[in-house]
């Protein structure tokens, strides 16, 4: 007896950001259509999918994040035997990760409902300049809808007390002649203040809403081994159960492969479908940062105090320098140190809130030669093609990456002293921000994987989503966009399922 349906409309596969806009857009403009999302890790956390910030027991919140690293989940503290760590809540490639060149030696993932999404920074800004879609018109309208899905705000932080002087710093010497919507600002993200004083960090389960409870059936715990097809169409997909180890079928007119940028295309891989393209142009986002004690005049009076449970203690809040071709080519994160994603423990903590991160982001040089292939006669943890990474920095990346040195610590002098020698270049791969491997474009002419809606070349019914569509050079965060561009292909798959259902899908 298995515990799958025979047949429904739509597999979802990834319940990451990405995968959940996916149902949830299906859910409100087609309530019909029979919808499935599968994940191959554990629920995490009640709703399924919340951000485990959002999880006051510290015990409670580290067995999310563990419960989500992957194969072996658990059973160690996120470190490779070589000595490369992970962040909480991810796992790292064990092996393949430098089949060419540098590689990208932190490159992680993260499996369990939610995601990555379920432990992420919540960063969303949007894109500016040559970061843009160029060939998606109505992009604006689908990062608005990605924002109502996401729950962004540019307000939850921007009144910390040290905010408003650590923008006007910047922007005293960052500004100069930027457009209004591209000056130094409050970050956009994905969290809301509560009554208490403390903030609800947005993961996946605020993208679903209420559609879990609604009629779309989530399975964790359940590995897609194999979108199933007949004559260039989609006609389901094999799953194994991870628990039990039973594999079965699900019939299905449609499937979304919105796992990551390193798995999406591995299930592709898998499956069979290997467009020229896929796996190619895989783009991280090289970063550097630094950290910086105030300024003791912008320091002082500021009462901060220490945050508690799921509350952040209201020093800087996160500022936002918007990528500017012309005059800022690199996106900027100026972050009170407990909301960073790279922690500093050597920071002394001498007062809450003094210390701030500055991190820049680099557009990665973007080339096919860049890829992750997959072996034909190796397997990763879960049974899949084993991931072989092809990735260097070019001479144009480095001329960014140094340019992007001496960007950060000019910043970092208007706030106070630089407490690094020189700015800190992370290894590839720490960005967590892959891009490329299944890139939209406009034709078919190799260079791309799928359509404008996220549609495979040559292969009816079989979509996917995530940050790997994004075809151009960013610096900013993806997910904003990620979630934009899976907001556009659910609606054109709702649009087309009028027809199978009867029902109205031009509403919402």
């Amino acid at each position: 007896m298995t515990r799958y349906p025979a047949d429904v409309d739509v597999v979802v596969i990834g319940s990451g950001p990405a995968g959940a806009a996916w149902a949830r857009v299906l859910h409100e403009r087609a309530a019909r259509l029979r919808v499935v999302v599968l994940e191959v890790g554990p629920v995490l956390s009640s709703p399924p999918g919340d951000h485990v910030k959002n999880i006051a027991d510290p015990d409670d919140r580290r067995r999310a994040q563990r419960a989500s690293e992957g194969p072996g989940a658990g059973d160690g503290p996120g470190a490779a035997p070589d000595g490369r760590r992970a962040r909480p809540g991810t796992f790292l490639l064990p092996d393949g990760f430098a089949a060419g060149g540098t590689g990208l030696p932190a490159a992680a993932m993260s499996s369990g409902v939610g995601g990555m999404g379920a432990h992420w920074t919540g960063a969303c800004p949007r894109p500016g300049g040559s970061e843009r879609i160029s060939f998606l018109p109505d992009l604006d309208a689908d990062l608005d809808e990605a924002e109502r899905l996401l729950g962004v705000s540019a307000a939850a932080l921007a009144d910390a007390p040290l905010a408003a002087d650590v923008r006007a710093l910047l922007g005293a010497v960052l500004d100069d002649d930027r457009p209004l919507d591209r000056r130094v600002q409050p970050m956009p993200l994905a969290v809301q203040a509560d009554g208490d004083g403390g903030l609800h960090w947005s993961g996946p389960a605020v993208v679903f809403g209420d559609v879990l409870r609604q009629g779309v059936s989530l399975f964790p715990d359940t590995l897609a081994q194999r979108v199933l097809l007949d004559d260039g169409r989609v006609t389901g997909v094999r799953v194994r159960d991870v628990t039990t180890g039973a594999q079965t079928r699900i019939a299905a007119r449609v499937v979304v492969v919105a796992a990551d940028a390193l798995r999406t295309p591995q299930l592709l891989f898998a499956s069979g479908v290997r467009p020229p393209a896929l796996g190619r142009y895989l783009n991280d986002q090289p970063q550097v940062l630094t950290a910086v004690r105030l300024r003791e005049d912008v320091l002082a009076g500021a009462a901060l105090e220490p945050g508690s449970g799921t509350a952040l203690a209201q020093g800087s809040g996160v500022s936002w320098v918007p990528f500017d071709d012309d005059r800022h080519p690199f996106h900027g994160q100026v972050m009170q140190m407990d909301a960073s994603p790279v922690p500093r423990p050597d920071l002394p903590a001498d007062r809450p809130g003094a210390y701030v991160g500055l991190g820049w982001f680099c557009a990665k040089d973007v080339r096919a030669e860049d890829r992750v292939e997959f072996a034909e006669d190796a397997v990763d943890g879960y049974g899949l093609p084993a991931p072989r990474v092809h990735y260097a920095l070019t001479a144009t990346d480095a001329r960014r990456l140094a340019a992007a040195k001496d960007a950060v610590v000019r910043a970092a002098r208007v706030l106070g002293e630089p407490l690094d020698d020189a700015p800190i270049e992370l290894p590839a791969g720490s960005s967590l921000h892959y891009q490329g491997t299944t890139r939209m474009g406009q034709a078919d002419d190799g260079t791309s994987v799928c359509d404008p809606n996220g549609e495979v070349w040559g292969t009816r019914g079989l979509f996917v989503a995530g940050n790997g569509l994004i075809p151009t050079e960013t610096a900013c965060n993806p997910t904003l966009t990620a979630v934009a561009l899976a907001v556009r292909g659910a609606r054109h798959v709702a649009a087309s399922a009028a027809a199978w259902t009867g029902e109205d899908a031009t509403r919402g």
